[in-house]
């Protein structure tokens, strides 16, 4: 979206036009049901209400779906089964800004993530995962224009970018991923790994291990409760990587490597 703006540099002002990333509210509709309203970056908003409902833990299998599709601009609605209703956990209302991906949580109960403990794999080959941060910019087609969109990738254990996403929103971002991987009958995504373009927080660990990743890489830091969470459940969790390297916060041997003593 383009919009007017005045630049001051040197003590000098201009005036020019400049593109800036599109925020619009997005409802969430279980069968008819308003159950979300999510701040995002219209596009692929079918898989952003899947990512959602799976990391939610309400839909817990592809057969559950009977169809999702755009009923208004901002609107989507997931038709599921009826077992999905019986078994409860959508009635409570969900708000989330783009900013934060466990807003509207009634209790402390309600943000543990939906999921065991992460299926073991292959261990995964740093030296394949450092140029990630370069391959996934280079993808990002909005924040080269914008420079206000974050990504997240699935990633394979070769390196190589399955499906990447860009959104206002961290978590929205990965739900979109997410979501295209349960379209595409790909959940859980065991031995592949989650790629987001800022921090490791908490939101997105859970949402990683909800979707069965081997491990979650990001180019920013990890938080305290992103680091326990990973580690509780199983999760590789590195931080500030680059293409010399990076900190490794949680399993290391999910990447191949040794911790300490």
């Amino acid at each position: 979206m383009s919009v007017e703006r005045v630049s001051w540099r040197n003590a000098e002002s201009s005036f020019d036009r400049d593109d800036v990333a599109v925020e619009e509210p997005l409802e969430l509709r279980l069968n008819g049901k308003a159950i979300s309203v999510t701040l995002r970056t219209p596009g692929d908003d079918e898989a952003l209400a899947l990512g959602f409902l799976w990391g939610e833990g309400i839909l817990t299998r592809r057969a559950e779906l009977i169809s999702v599709e755009q009923v208004a601009e901002n609107a989507v609605n997931a038709q599921v089964a009826a077992a999905v209703l019986e078994r409860g956990g959508w009635q409570r209302n969900f708000y989330a800004t783009s900013s934060c991906g466990v807003c509207g949580k009634a209790s402390l109960s309600m943000i543990r993530a939906p999921g065991g403990v992460v299926a073991a794999a292959s261990p995964l080959r740093p030296e394949m995962l450092l140029p990630l941060p370069a391959k996934a910019r280079a993808a990002q087609e909005i924040f080269a224009r914008t420079g206000g969109l974050h990504a997240a990738a699935w990633v394979d254990p070769e390196g190589e970018i399955r499906c990447l996403r860009e959104d206002v929103g961290r978590h929205n971002a990965v739900d979109k991923v997410v979501g295209r991987a349960l379209l595409d009958g790909s959940l859980p995504l065991g031995g592949q790994l989650l790629f987001v373009s800022g921090r490791a927080g908490f939101e997105l660990v859970q949402k990683a291990i909800a979707a069965g990743f081997a491990a979650l890489l990001a180019v920013g830091a990890p938080s305290s409760l992103a680091v326990s969470l990973a580690q509780e459940r199983g999760l590789g969790l590195a931080g500030f990587l680059r293409a010399d390297g990076m900190n490794v916060y949680a399993h290391p041997e999910r990447f191949g490597l040794r911790g300490g003593a």
